[in-house]
C-alpha cells in the first residue's frame, strides 16, 4: 500500500513534493499510534517527551525554556505541560536558586518508575517500525538529517 492509495492522490506535482506528502502523513499516522500506546498510562506524547528529557538530565533541573529547546514539539505549551506532570505527581518544579525568574524541574521518583514501566512494555516503536531492516532504518535516518541539514 503507498501513499497514492492512503491518501486517494494519484498525481503528485514531483517525486520530491510525493516525499513531502508522504513524509507528513507517516508523520500523523505515527503520532496517532504513539498516543493510543501512551493513553493507557494516562500520558499524552508531550508529556512523554519532557519526562524522558528530564531522565537524561536527571539529576540535573531544567528550566522550562531548557525543556522547550529540547523537545521534538517545539510548539508545545511547556509550561502548561509540565504544570499537568506536577499534578500527576512526576516532575517537580521549583525556583531556580541562580535566576528567579526561572524556574527549575526535575523528573520525580514517580516519574522515573512511570517510563521504566513504558520501557519495560512491548517495544511500540519496534512494532512501528517492523517492516525497515537495522540497515534501512540506518538509512532512514540518515535520509532524514541530510534532509534538516538541507535546510540550513
Amino acid at each position: 500500500m503507498g501513499i497514492e492509495k492512503d491518501i486517494q492522490q494519484v498525481h503528485f506535482v514531483s517525486e520530491k513534493q510525493k516525499a513531502v506528502v508522504n513524509l507528513l502523513y507517516t508523520y500523523g499516522w505515527m503520532i496517532e499510534k504513539v498516543k493510543n500506546y501512551l493513553a493507557k498510562d494516562d500520558i499524552t506524547h508531550q508529556q512523554f517527551n519532557i519526562l524522558r528529557i528530564l531522565r537524561g538530565s536527571h539529576p540535573k533541573p531544567l528550566s522550562t525554556l531548557q525543556i522547550r529547546e529540547r523537545m521534538l514539539d517545539k510548539m508545545s505549551d511547556t509550561s502548561r505541560i509540565v504544570d499537568r506532570l506536577v499534578i500527576k505527581g512526576v516532575v517537580k518544579k521549583s525556583t531556580c536558586s541562580k535566576d528567579k525568574r526561572l524556574v527549575d524541574v526535575v523528573i520525580t521518583d514517580k516519574g522515573q518508575k512511570l517510563l521504566k514501566k513504558i520501557d519495560a512494555e512491548v517495544d511500540q516503536v519496534a512494532i512501528l517500525m517492523a517492516n525497515l531492516t537495522d540497515k534501512e532504518a540506518t538509512q532512514l535516518s540518515d535520509l532524514l538529517d541530510k534532509l534538516r541539514n538541507s535546510g540550513e
